[in-house]
């Protein structure tokens, strides 16, 4: 399986693109007017405790006050039974917080106290005891084997604990060692700054995006890291250097003429993430419908049409959308809910192919995920752990015309309104004449179908009305003006 990262650098902003067989699995892109926040530790004030929500907010320094919850709270969450977040926390009080989640939509960061630091092979949890290890390593005996081999190479006293990485596996004694020094300094170093900074003020700030894919997304099978910035290529030359000694002779500065993003036809699909439609190779097709609470993807078969019979083809078709779904989940960055609208299937057996194709699929991915498998209205339910916007959210706004319906009235509809609001606009107002001012598209329906009834509500209010064609305003737009 061949594997890429390509980074592309613009004073701007940074777009990271990772390739499986020629094919894109993950974008992420980072604006350096908005860099990400999640793993930033702020020495914070408490701005309100609310005890009926078990919540608090945060100052950090940023637009909106951040929000932590007792469950992220290490005196919380650490006696049993729990203690009420009131008990621990008052307006006023400074602490030390950790950003878990971005400010999403109107909402703010996401906070905890329970520090942790990501290395390329272990996270330190300097405020706890236990040593973890990676969900995704799944065999309990290597499990053990890891948990034994870090502690051998711990310090007789240590203090803190710590999670091993998936990539931990192939890592050497030496490259575990590097981690723990550069995990321990890095503790060090925050506990210092927290006593010399300010309130409401950045104590430790994560790695940028380039490094941060060199430490977490670079791994044994990856063959190469492109880099289409001298700068950036020489700075990750030198982190690899010292914390990931192996991803050196990965690292390749691109210089070909052609954009590198272009190249490997990233922009397109950059496109094709922002659309409500994903074609299927088969003719089938996704639609992807993305709302604050949840986002729902209906499976269609389109002008698919194989197989022995339709319920050979609707199995296929919803195959393939298994594999589909998952990708563009990862591309878009889609996270909370997700409601899936398979294409019905008759065949208890089919339902579960395509739900272990579908879990199979989401297994890959680096955000936690959850299926939990088919309603009783045949649909089926998965969650995937949201920490920052999703890719619609940091590309686009919504539109200043439907407001981010996706709809627009049409111009009968609006024609509709234009005579209502004439009416009212009569009955208030002793005008001598009444102008509306409207699309072209409004004005020539106005004219045409609609001329009828127009002049009927001319009549009737004993006012002439006149129209005004404006090239500038959207379909939904009209003014009325009092002669």
């Amino acid at each position: 399986m061949s594997e890429e990262i390509l980074i592309n650098v613009t004073p701007q902003e940074t777009r990271i693109a990772m390739i499986e067989n020629g094919v894109v699995q993950e974008l992420q892109i980072e604006r350096s007017s908005s860099l990400g926040l999640v793993g930033n530790v702020y020495r914070g004030v408490v701005c309100r405790v609310l005890p009926g929500m078990q919540s608090a907010f945060v100052e950090i320094g940023l637009q909106r006050a951040a929000f932590l919850h007792a469950g992220d709270i290490f005196e919380c969450s650490r006696s049993e039974p729990p203690l009420p977040i009131q008990h621990v926390l008052h307006e006023g009080q400074s602490l030390m917080v950790q950003v878990i989640k971005e400010p999403i939509g109107t909402k703010g960061a996401r906070l905890t106290t329970q520090i942790s630091i990501a290395g390329r092979f272990l996270v330190f949890l300097p405020q706890q005891e236990h040593i973890g290890v990676s969900q995704r390593i799944e065999d309990e005996i290597e499990r053990e084997q890891l948990r034994v081999r870090l502690i051998g190479l711990l310090p007789e006293n240590y203090v803190g604990g710590y999670i091993i990485r998936t990539m931990s596996e192939t890592a050497t004694d030496a490259e575990l060692l590097a981690d723990i020094d550069y995990l321990t300094k890095t503790w060090a170093h925050i506990q210092s700054k927290s006593t010399q900074v300010p309130e409401r003020s950045l104590i430790f700030q994560d790695l940028n995006l380039p490094m941060r894919a060199l430490r977490d997304v670079l791994c044994e099978t990856t063959e190469a890291v492109r880099v289409d910035s001298s700068e950036t290529y020489q700075k990750l030359v030198d982190f690899a250097n010292v914390y990931a000694v192996t991803a050196v002779n990965k690292l390749v500065h691109y210089q070909g003429e052609r954009p590198l993003f272009d190249l490997y036809n990233i922009e397109q699909e950059i496109e094709n993430a922002m659309s409500r439609k994903v074609a299927l190779k088969s003719g089938g097709y996704l639609i992807f419908d993305q709302t604050e609470a949840l986002t729902t993807v209906d499976v269609n078969t389109g002008s698919f049409v194989s197989g022995k019979n339709l319920s050979d083809t609707i199995f296929k078709t919803n195959l393939e959308a298994a594999q589909t779904i998952a990708r563009q989940l990862r591309l878009r960055n889609l996270g909370g809910i997700i409601i899936i609208d398979f294409i019905d299937m008759d065949e208890d057996s089919q339902r579960e192919v395509v739900l272990e194709e579908l879990q199979k699929e989401v297994a890959r991915d680096r955000a936690r995920t959850g299926v939990n498998g088919f309603t009783p209205l045949g649909l089926v339910e998965m969650t995937r752990k949201r920490t920052r916007e999703s890719l619609a959210h940091i590309l686009c706004e919504p539109c200043a015309t439907c407001q981010g319906r996706g709809e627009l009235k049409t111009a009968q509809t609006v024609c509709y309104e234009v005579m209502r609001e004439l009416l009212k606009e009569a009955r208030q107002f002793n005008a001598r004449e009444l102008r509306v001012l409207a699309a072209p598209k409004v004005i020539e329906m106005l004219l045409e179908e609609e001329s009828q009834n127009l002049a009927n509500l001319s009549d009737f209010i004993g006012k002439p009305i006149s129209l005004q064609a404006e090239a500038n305003y959207s379909q939904e737009t009209f003014d009325i003006i009092l002669m």
